[in-house]
């Protein structure tokens, strides 16, 4: 048999999550939550179940912060989630990335795949965007006229601009029918002309009550106005596709009156910032024009014949004074030389050096004797030492003690008596002269 490889338990639970993480990825899924858990760490653990079977489910706290709704058992949601396996148990499990309510749920995903949709057109496009007209005195609103959100634009219109006109558009904001409406609103007002920006809202609600705003008829209306529209649609936190395809959104039906309204008082501000600015110009001006009135006096002056002789004098004044200056020192300096050389002559001076040098020969000579004294002492010293030192081994030295030194015929020191024979003549060296002597025995 051929031989396999034995897989261990991590392997496999490991090559099993491999397997379906790479070809499950992420899946949108709805179910009936049970077991949930929220624990110390800050995660959740659950279970998502239908009438026929349930799965493990899992939530970590950094996505699981941005859930908007509560939690709780029996409850029906919507989730995104990644297919995986818990290794060290070997469960199957999925990890939650994000969670709604059931109902809120399939509505965000439609409207997440409509502006997908709409945004691959180029709808949302920035370039097609129209800015505001610089001065509006008429402004068209789309909205229910017994609604809270045309009497928050009327009173602040009212407040800031009362010479703004309002035109109302009559519209359902809520329900079936209110997507038609606010369409046929939009394509009235710009087949009528009469206004210089369109808004377009309601105030804020739940967003299956938002959801007229989210219509693909109404945002192709928004898209298709040749009118700037201001998209004023519930309160700051809700969104919607007419926010995107809008020129310009606002976060509440007032922000959109504001945009379209200036303050009185800060029209009369800016108009007191225009004087300013204006009188500052005119003084900036003036002085700029004066610096150059200045510097077009100042270079005819030095252009000027008077200006250029009176330059050409106060050079030669100072050429005057420096020549002066010149001549004085020079002369100054031809009066000091004569006493410098003679100085210098002084310095130089044989005489100087010969009596130097006859005092260098005095005290060479006394040196000289010095030296000659203390060398003819010291070998006397010397002479004498060794003379005594030769005294010492002298041979005379020992003749004087009485001793005598022998001699043959052939005038050979004898220092054996085998030298010499009986009958031999011999000569004695004494202290004082030498003898002639005959060996009569041995």
């Amino acid at each position: 048999m051929t031989q396999q490889h034995i897989l261990q338990v991590s392997e496999l639970t490991k090559k099993v999550r491999f397997l379906i993480e790479s070809e499950l990825n992420t899946v949108w899924l709805t179910g009936e939550i049970s077991n949930f858990i929220a624990a110390s760490s800050g995660h959740w653990y659950l279970s998502l179940k239908d009438n026929k079977s349930q799965v493990r489910c899992a939530m970590f706290k950094g996505n699981n912060r941005r859930v908007r709704i509560t939690p709780r058992n029996g409850q029906q949601i919507l989730v995104r989630a990644k297919v995986s396996l818990y290794e060290p148990r070997g469960d199957f499990q999925l990890i939650l990335e994000q969670m709604e309510d059931a109902g809120t749920g399939l509505l965000r995903q439609k409207f997440e795949q409509l502006k997908e949709s709409l945004t691959h057109e180029g709808l949302f496009s920035l370039a097609r965007k129209q800015p505001l007209p610089e001065h509006i005195s008429r402004v068209g609103v789309v909205t229910s006229p017994t609604g809270a959100a045309i009497k928050d634009i009327l009173t602040v219109l009212q407040r800031r601009n009362p010479r703004i006109e309002v035109i109302i558009y009559p519209s359902l904001v809520q329900g079936d029918f209110a997507a038609t409406q606010i369409s046929h609103a939009i394509n009235l007002a710009n087949a009528r002309a009469e206004c210089d920006v369109l808004i377009v809202g309601r105030g804020g609600g739940s967003l299956e009550d938002l959801w007229c705003f989210n219509e693909e008829c109404v945002v192709r209306a928004i898209v298709a106005s040749e009118l700037p529209i201001i998209s004023a649609v519930g309160h700051e936190v809700d969104t919607t596709l007419s926010d995107y395809a809008a020129d310009i959104r606002a976060a509440t039906p007032s922000a959109g009156a504001e945009l379209v309204s200036q303050d009185s008082e800060e029209l009369i501000d800016k108009l007191v910032q225009l004087k300013q600015r204006l009188w500052h110009s005119i003084r900036q001006q003036q002085r700029h024009n004066q610096q150059q009135l200045s510097a077009i006096q100042h270079r005819l002056e030095q252009v000027h014949p008077e200006q250029r002789l009176q330059l050409q004098q106060q050079k030669c004044d100072d050429l005057t004074l420096r020549l002066q200056q010149i001549i004085n020192r020079e002369l100054k300096r031809f009066k000091q030389q004569p006493q410098h050389l003679t100085e210098q002559l002084s310095y130089l001076s044989p005489l100087k050096n010969i009596n130097h040098y006859q005092i260098t020969c005095q005290q060479l000579e006394q040196r000289l004797i010095a030296a000659i004294q203390h060398k003819l002492a010291n070998n006397t010293s010397r002479f004498i030492a060794l003379i005594e030192q030769l005294n010492l081994v002298s041979p005379l030295a020992t003749l004087a003690r009485g001793y005598g030194i022998v001699r043959d015929d052939n005038d050979r020191v004898i220092n054996s008596s085998k030298q010499i024979c009986v009958n031999d003549v011999v000569s004695v060296q004494l202290s004082d002269g030498s003898i002639k002597a005959k060996v009569l025995s041995k």
